[in-house]
């Protein structure tokens, strides 16, 4: 009899500890930051997307006017702040920003940064052929941007918090025309190791992600993209491509508390291509 009390206490305990996280959010209460949305096809969207499913309010940055117009309605659609204006390329741009966060917005919990700039001309052929320009702005724009929203992260997250920046397995293995992208994610994903142990001591966590590719308006410019797509989908061991599903969940994951232990990391969200060497 008390073993079968035992068993009955048991199933219930499980019952409602299943019931308990299907009922509650994730990010319930969580405020943060989504740098980098273009349109309903970045990957940023799907990021905000499954933010905001897990209950957390939204606030958004865009390069120019141009792209506050454009994303204007999804703000409004995940959570009503007004579109804040942010070149990442321009001194003060981010500051200024975040200044304007903290007045109008107040203390953040997460900010999620998906920016990454090439002249697409030099995203074919061979890396050797990179301009000085190009190779210095894409640096600036793809890696030390992020290195810039740490630092003024820390002021809007006095209870600690976290901060995540998207990477691509160009930075480890050559990929065709990835080129100058592919240093400037590797130096990117040094930055995340720096980041988390200089922020480490304010409770703010600082992870990357490593997506598959997606065909969004960015990877668009790669020189034959599809090609990319069809190789991944191949050598894949669940023999498809990632979605930006995919990458919004795990994102969540990683900002929410559920996270709290792991910082410094780059997790691959890639359908399992990067652990495949050679697949007949």
């Amino acid at each position: 009899m008390q073993l079968l009390n035992f068993l009955l206490g048991a199933r219930i305990q499980t019952f409602f500890h299943i019931i308990f996280w299907l009922i509650v959010m994730i990010m319930d209460g969580k405020k943060g930051l989504i740098m980098g949305l273009a349109n309903k096809f970045s990957i940023a969207y799907g990021i905000a997307e499954s933010l905001r499913k897990q209950g957390a309010e939204l606030v958004f940055t865009a390069q120019t006017d141009y792209f506050k117009e454009k994303i204007s309605d999804i703000a409004k659609e995940f959570g009503g702040h007004e579109v804040i204006l942010c070149d990442v390329s321009k001194d003060g741009e981010i500051e200024n920003a975040f200044d304007k966060i903290s007045n109008e917005v107040g203390p953040l919990d997460f900010i999620v940064h998906s920016i990454a700039f090439s002249d697409k001309n030099e995203l074919t052929g061979k890396y050797y052929n990179t301009s000085r320009a190009n190779f210095l702005n894409a640096m600036n724009i793809s890696c030390y941007s992020f290195t810039e929203v740490c630092r003024n992260a820390q002021k809007l997250m006095p209870n600690g918090g976290s901060l995540i920046t998207m990477t691509y397995y160009g930075s480890e293995k050559v990929v065709p025309n990835y080129n100058v992208m592919a240093l400037a994610k590797a130096a990117l994903e040094t930055s995340v190791r720096y980041l988390a142990d200089d922020l480490g001591e304010f409770g703010i966590r600082v992870n990357g992600v490593s997506s598959g590719p997606i065909k969004t308006l960015a990877a668009s410019g790669v020189g034959e993209f599809s090609k990319i797509l069809e190789f991944e989908r191949n050598r894949s061991p669940l023999r498809r491509n990632v979605t930006r599903e995919d990458v919004g969940d795990a994102c969540s994951f990683l900002l929410s508390d559920l996270a709290s232990g792991i910082t410094g990391e780059i997790i691959h969200v890639d359908c399992g291509c990067s652990t495949i060497g050679v697949k007949f």
